[in-house]
């Protein structure tokens, strides 16, 4: 081998720096976690009948899979979400468009929503049984009251951001208005929206579980329900580590593929 194909020979069994170390990090940690977890539990701090080892939520967790319970409660919840995150999104961007393209719909309608942004979600579910009695409609309404603000707030950011001579220009080749609101409005306005969006999943996943807890139908929040009422500490643990990690997993799957596409196509994108 001659020295010119020695860095040549390197590079080719070379590891990519970052890709396994990362893995490692993350693994290490959450090791530590656990086992931190573990010694707390063993050093008795607390009682284990209010702060269960991991071995007993991890059983706990086992049954519920194996029952099948889990797997409907998942099932359930992410049915709701999926539809009032939807319409949230919907009625959100109807709202934060107009906000931002109208000045009198932002004085007028601007106050209001941030004034409702400001109010707790779980405070709109008493109003919701009165005005659609104990069922799925009022846990949709909870869950779309809790995003649907912060969708609108950062639609009209997303509008406001938008540079004046792009708008301009736009105008310049005419066509009708849904023309200029799909090619313009809302490619313009979509790197500012990756984060209402993401929000908005935080606000509508949390309103989401603190109606459940109040609902008796198979959920996660029910299930979170069940596991109190019968001073069950390990299904709550174990039930809070599947929402956990749901919320984990929608931010990696959706919410970090839809940043890293707008980054790259829109060129904001860093070395790291």
């Amino acid at each position: 081998m001659t020295a010119m194909d020695m860095p040549r020979s390197r590079a080719r069994f070379a590891i990519k720096p970052g890709v396994p170390w990362k893995a490692i990090r993350i693994a290490s940690f959450y090791l530590a976690l656990l086992g931190v977890w573990k010694l707390i539990a063993v050093m008795e701090v607390w009682p284990t009948y209010t702060f269960p080892p991991p071995e007993d939520v991890f059983q706990d967790l086992r049954l519920l899979v194996k029952d099948g319970i889990l797997w409907d409660a998942i099932q359930t919840t992410m049915q709701r979400m999926a539809i009032g995150y939807s319409l949230s999104i919907v009625i959100g961007l109807v709202v934060g468009i107009s906000m931002g393209s109208f000045k009198w719909v932002d004085e007028a309608v601007g106050s209001l929503v941030l004034g409702l942004q400001s109010l707790p979600s779980i405070t709109w579910f008493p109003l919701a049984i009165l005005w659609f009695g104990l069922s799925e409609h009022a846990i949709i309404f909870v869950v779309l009251m809790g995003s649907v603000n912060s969708i609108a707030i950062s639609s009209a950011a997303g509008v406001k951001g938008i540079p004046p001579l792009l708008l301009r220009a736009s105008n310049m080749f005419g066509g009708p208005w849904w023309q200029k609101l799909i090619y313009v409005i809302l490619p313009a306005m979509l790197p500012s929206m990756v984060q209402g969006l993401k929000l908005g999943w935080s606000f509508a996943w949390r309103s989401l579980l603190a109606a459940e807890l109040l609902f008796v139908s198979i959920s996660l929040g029910h299930l979170l329900s069940v596991g109190r009422d019968l001073n069950d500490v390990s299904q709550v643990v174990a039930i809070m580590l599947v929402i956990v990690a749901l919320g984990m997993l929608m931010d990696r799957l959706v919410f970090g593929q839809l940043e890293r596409w707008v980054n790259e196509r829109w060129g904001l994108s860093q070395a790291r």
